[in-house]
């Protein structure tokens, strides 16, 4: 991972050269770097992907784009930071508060005039929707090295993402010092949102890998399909419930964490190659043993709606649903399993065609959590070598900190972090 160079602060409808010039005056040079699972609400009854619904809330103890429905689009950018030092790094986090404050917020760019370049790329008109906009900022082990003195500070879990077995990371495609996650309803803001952060921060970023994706309509009611065909995300926490959401994915004042980290959470993103050739030559009946549901609706075998949960209790020896079926392993129901729940917002992924000429579509898999052992690697290890692993091939992905949330215009991501050492 690489430093250097970093950009400014921002208010709404402030201009990108006003970002630079802030930066400059911080001791910084500036110019460019590049460019489901679904939460539920009440009872978990998933819909398709969320119609637009005014604009989402940008300040808040919390960041946006956790505990809201899903849009219909989602990328998740990871980046490596190029600022020489300490002032270089707050003025770009600065600058990506900043700036997503605006664009979240929606309205019309300043005008700076014929003879100066444009300060929006005009891509979806000139006035900028909220469609639902969210963007997320995390951060990575790699930015808690010695470049900015924040070893210290660095969240107690967080660290290289583990080689799980059947995992072919390639490590092109693995880890980064920052990820953004810019979710919206149509692909264009999405595409727009990271055009303009990214020309925003200059040269204190290099991009590392980006995992762009989609959720399809649900078909033909109630949570949408995956690449295997089956309903997907149907079990979640409750994000409508303060209790669930501090219990599982909130870090709170006595995790043991870094008192900054209070109100973030832990990130897992991994890119999930799905082979879809083989998986659609298997029979039926095999692919819903290794699922644990029906394809049809959704139900769990012996059940007859994809909203009621599996009893497993009245099947302890798996005669209705496999003993090593997916919905059983990751999600046990036990008492001693139920603190392993993880909140999980995936997207399909659609990389065209591999070297071979072969589908490469995949499932761009994120989960939070307050503790990665106790939660995701809990799951994960309870998947280990289940039947369907033999269609699914990790490619990439990483572990992040998402950080609290910004409270007030005043306030920016990642301020607390800084401060804390």
């Amino acid at each position: 991972m690489t430093s250097q160079h970093a950009p400014g602060a921002s208010r709404p409808g402030a201009s990108r050269r006003g970002f630079v010039r802030t930066a400059l005056g911080a001791g910084t040079a500036g110019a460019l770097a590049l460019g489901t699972a679904r939460p539920a609400h009440g009872a978990p009854t998933p819909a398709a992907p969320a119609p637009a619904t005014g604009g989402i809330p940008f300040h808040g103890v919390h960041q946006a784009g956790l505990t809201n429905p899903p849009p219909g689009y989602g990328t998740f950018l990871a980046l490596d930071v190029r600022a020489p030092d300490r002032a270089g790094l707050e003025a770009l986090l600065r600058t990506l508060t900043g700036r997503a404050r605006f664009l979240t917020a929606g309205g019309t760019p300043p005008d700076l005039g014929p003879a100066a370049a444009p300060a929006d790329s005009g891509t979806l008109g000139p006035v900028l929707p909220t469609d639902d906009l969210t963007v997320t900022l995390a951060v990575g082990a790699s930015l808690f090295d010695d470049r900015y003195g924040l070893a210290a500070a660095r969240p107690r879990h967080l660290g290289p993402m583990r080689d799980f077995p059947g995992d072919g990371l390639r490590p092109a495609e693995c880890h980064g010092d920052l990820l953004l996650q810019v979710c919206a309803t149509s692909r264009d803001t999405v595409q727009h949102a990271l055009r303009d952060l990214l020309r925003s921060t200059g040269i204190a970023l290099r991009p590392r890998w980006q995992l762009d994706g989609y959720q399809n309509r649900a078909r033909p009611s109630g949570a949408a399909r995956n690449l295997l065909g089956f309903k997907d995300g149907i079990e979640n926490p409750d994000t409508g419930s303060a209790r669930q959401m501090d219990e599982l994915v909130w870090v709170g004042a006595s995790s043991g964490e870094p008192g900054w980290a209070v109100g973030g959470s832990y990130q897992v993103v991994r890119a999930i190659r799905t082979l879809v050739g083989p998986w659609d030559e298997v029979a039926l009946q095999q692919q819903e043993r290794m699922i644990g549901r029906r394809k049809s609706d959704g139900a769990p075998l012996g059940r007859t709606k994809e909203t009621e949960a599996p009893d497993f209790g009245t099947d302890p020896d798996g005669a209705v649903i496999a003993l090593d079926a997916h919905i059983r392993l990751a999600n046990p129901r036990t008492d001693a399993t139920r603190s392993s729940r993880i909140l999980r917002r995936a997207f399909n992924y659609d990389r065209g065609l591999d070297e071979q000429g072969q589908p490469e579509l995949g499932l761009a898999f994120c989960c939070y959590q307050q503790d990665l052992s106790r939660q995701f690697e809990a799951v994960q290890t309870r998947l280990a070598g289940e039947p369907m692993a033999r269609f699914l091939r990790p490619t990439g992905g990483g572990y992040f900190y998402v950080l609290p949330g910004v409270l007030d215009e005043a306030d920016w991501l990642g301020r607390g972090l800084l401060a804390a050492v």
